[in-house]
């Protein structure tokens, strides 16, 4: 009888912590049709992540809502799109928004992801009640998505809108009004004028936002706004 091999008789725990420390998908998902017993370690090495991030690599919906959903103790999600990258759209995000992590997340990243819009972020944002940071930068959301930000995402504290050219001064309003634990606003790119920030920071005047310049455009308005 051929002897074992010495891989073969590690324990599932010590296996599943060896294939914790693989950082290619393509490689957990080759380990995971080796055999039963490897399969359940990659899923049990899944499912004791904190953080993932699939930005640079080729997934889709379902591969994308697959490893969310075996990443029970999930804290991070980067899924933005690089040139390679992710090409998540809303049905993605709807399968993702099922996942028992979704409601843990302290930290979402949607960065360029053309293909979705407010229906998959709102169905998403719905379950993320401990939400601290949010990236939906170079997306095209408008202000639906933000009015169901400010509804359920109490704890934000950060949200990048980097170029979210369809957001306005209203959406922008609420956001703020509702979600009163919030630093930190990125809204380079985006079409609001100057006396919606003056507004932002009169609501909270401790408010970070980004770029610099328009938070100084804000506290020092041009002279024809002081006559108005």
């Amino acid at each position: 009888m051929d002897e074992e091999a010495a891989i073969d008789r590690l324990p599932l725990h010590l296996l599943a912590y060896i294939f914790s420390l693989v950082t290619s998908f393509t490689e957990l998902a080759q380990a995971s049709g080796v055999c039963k017993k490897w399969r359940k370690a990659v899923n049990q090495s899944m499912a004791r992540r904190e953080s993932l991030s699939f930005a640079g690599w080729k997934m889709d919906d379902a591969s994308t809502s697959r490893l969310v959903h075996l990443a029970y103790n999930l804290r991070e999600l980067d899924i933005s799109r690089s040139r390679w990258g992710c090409h998540v759209t809303d049905n993605g995000l709807y399968q993702i928004a099922s996942a028992r992590c979704v409601a843990n997340l302290t930290s979402i990243s949607l960065w360029g992801m053309t293909a979705i819009t407010d229906s998959g972020v709102v169905q998403l944002v719905s379950r993320t009640s401990s939400l601290q940071h949010l990236n939906i930068g170079g997306t095209f959301i408008t202000d639906e998505s933000l009015f169901a930000i400010a509804e359920r995402c109490h704890h934000l504290k950060t949200i990048s809108m980097w170029c979210c050219r369809h957001v306005t001064e209203r959406g922008l309003l609420v956001l703020v009004n509702k979600c009163r634990k919030l630093e930190s606003l990125n809204l380079w790119g985006t079409r609001v004028p100057v006396d919606c920030f003056i507004a932002l920071l009169t609501i909270s005047p401790a408010l970070q936002i980004k770029p610099i310049q328009l938070l100084l455009n804000a506290q020092n308005p041009p002279p024809f706004l002081h006559a108005v």
